[in-house]
């Protein structure tokens, strides 16, 4: 008998691993597609021809069409290209932004575990500060101080959006702090700075390159939302707040070409990131997948 429970009980067994599979195999498909997404929409917009953003008078105002996809605007450019041209720039300044905000997080949460009770509340203090105010006036005040442009947008985003990252990898430096490794090497004579670097930081690696996929779309929304009232990014580059700026004059005349297509194509491609950062937060959390 206890033979032929074990036995009824391998099916079981496998009808039970099976979900956690799957939903393993399903956040890897959706992480690669959501990267391939991201890729090709950048490699899209640094390939195209600069030729179709000048001038051409006699294309203006033209529908989508097939040899304008998403239609020309009042002064004859293709927005096919102007809307590609804009997601590849909006793609290099959040991440550049993005990962200047890890980083901080990163010096911060590390600083605040590790140098004492001081920097701990310190630390505490500026990001319950921070938190306290809205990241989007904070920004708009941060980037009118630097004179606005692509500098402005960068220091902005990333001295705003580091807290909620800093706020993690603080609690992760606490855990570590009790391992046996790293009480055995400050007893070697190891000083924290050392510890934190060559010790801790290693295992902070995946959190950190889940929080600067799940910073990027803050990151890129708030960008293009500076740049849409005038703050950011310059008139003469093909920015998608620009762009949807810039079509809010044209609207009324029934361009709606002109905000809807470089609109959807930034809500895909900062979705296609958050969706890219949490299925790689479920795939590095194992007790996420057997939920």
């Amino acid at each position: 008998m206890n033979k032929l429970r074990t036995i009824n009980d391998i099916p079981r067994a496998r009808r039970r691993s099976q979900p956690r599979l799957g939903r393993r195999h399903r956040a890897l498909l959706a992480a690669t597609g959501a990267a391939a997404l991201i890729l090709g929409s950048w490699l899209i917009g640094l390939l195209l021809s600069p030729d179709n953003l000048s001038t051409r008078l006699e294309w203006r105002n033209l529908p989508p069409s097939l040899q304008h996809p998403f239609g020309t605007d009042w002064l004859g450019r293709d927005m096919f290209t102007r809307t590609f041209k804009g997601l590849a720039l909006s793609v290099q300044v959040g991440l550049l932004a993005a990962a200047c905000s890890t980083v901080i997080a990163t010096a911060l949460g590390l600083i605040a575990a590790t140098m004492g009770r001081a920097a701990d509340r310190i630390v505490a203090w500026l990001i319950d500060l921070f938190l306290s105010v809205p990241h989007l006036v904070t920004l708009i005040l941060i980037a009118f101080v630097f004179g606005g442009g692509m500098r402005g947008i960068v220091i902005g985003v990333a001295l705003t959006h580091w807290p909620s990252l800093a706020r993690v990898i603080r609690a992760e430096v606490l855990q570590l702090r009790s391992a046996e490794f790293v009480q055995i090497s400050r007893r070697l004579g190891q000083s924290r700075w050392q510890v934190a670097v060559r010790h801790m930081l290693p295992h902070l690696l995946p959190q950190l390159l889940v929080g600067l996929l799940l910073l990027f779309p803050h990151a890129i929304l708030h960008e293009a939302a500076v740049t849409f009232i005038g703050l950011g990014l310059s008139p003469h580059q093909p920015a998608i707040g620009i762009i949807l700026s810039e079509s809010m004059r044209y609207l009324s005349t029934g361009m709606w070409w002109l905000a809807v297509f470089p609109g959807l194509s930034l809500l895909i491609v900062v979705r296609a990131f958050d969706r890219a950062g949490e299925s790689l937060r479920l795939l590095l959390d194992p007790r996420d997948l057997q939920n």
